[in-house]
């Protein structure tokens, strides 16, 4: 089901070439979104929540969600993923606790999960060389044992967030996914958020404000003027289906 959900039609031995295959349909299918933080409702972390969620009930969902299904179907081919977490640094005005999840698999990285910067291919664990992606070209620097991701933004090279190839488990997850989901300072409890990528630029909600970059051109931002717009819009720009998602109007009603 999952490989129908994200139209991957390709090999499924469990090669690089499988791998970016998947990462690319995944990310160019499954938006990132925080509609269920941002109604209060709790964020679930099994294999089969996760899978009627963003797979049978064509919703999204944060870095959690989307790198834990990830490891699960990656698993079922034969890969041996290997869950991390990273403090993010994009936009951060001080020290962040380690609120991201990612994923290693053997001499390669993959995160499905990162909001409007998510990548869109994979990383080889090598840093300080630019790796090109279908969107933005990423490098990694290493200082001692952390690791810092970093995507060129037009002429700049920004950091996203650092890590350690220190394995995580599902549990710490479901910790840090609490932490994110229900703290009153957390981003992803206060704005709506929601990102998705296509061939030639990406799509980012931020409250009601949606912003279309275009790859290698100018970005462009209208402010969406009702809750029916936002609705609309993340109905036909992200492709969420948003039945049976409780309180959802009120929620969205705080931006407009």
């Amino acid at each position: 089901m999952y490989l129908d959900r994200i139209g991957y039609v390709g090999a499924r031995a469990a090669t690089p070439e499988t791998l970016a295959g998947i990462v690319a349909a995944h990310t160019a299918t499954i938006a990132f979104e925080n509609l269920t933080p941002l109604t209060g409702e709790r964020v679930r972390l099994e294999p089969d929540a996760l899978r009627d969620k963003l797979v049978q009930r064509h919703r999204g969902g944060y870095c959690f969600e989307q790198n834990l299904l990830l490891c699960d179907e990656l698993e079922r081919l034969g890969f041996e993923p290997v869950g991390l977490a990273a403090r993010v640094l994009w936009n951060a005005a001080g020290p962040t606790a380690r609120t991201h999840m990612l994923v290693r698999v053997g001499g390669l990285l993959v995160d499905t999960g990162f909001g409007g910067l998510t990548l869109t291919g994979v990383l080889r664990l090598e840093p300080d060389v630019v790796q090109e992606t279908s969107h933005e070209p990423f490098r990694l620097r290493v200082q001692a044992q952390w690791w810092t991701l970093e995507a060129l933004i037009g002429e700049q090279w920004r950091p996203l967030y650092t890590f350690t190839l220190e394995p995580q488990q599902r549990v710490d997850y479901e910790l840090y996914s609490w932490y994110t989901s229900t703290h009153h300072g957390s981003l992803f409890v206060n704005h709506l958020v929601v990102g998705l990528p296509a061939p030639d630029r990406r799509h980012a909600l931020l409250d009601n404000r949606l912003t279309v970059h275009h790859l290698g051109g100018p970005s462009e931002e209208r402010l969406l003027a009702d809750v029916r717009a936002i609705e609309a819009t993340l109905t036909d720009t992200f492709g969420l289906d948003l039945s049976g998602i409780s309180g959802l109007r009120a929620a969205l009603s705080r931006f407009v």
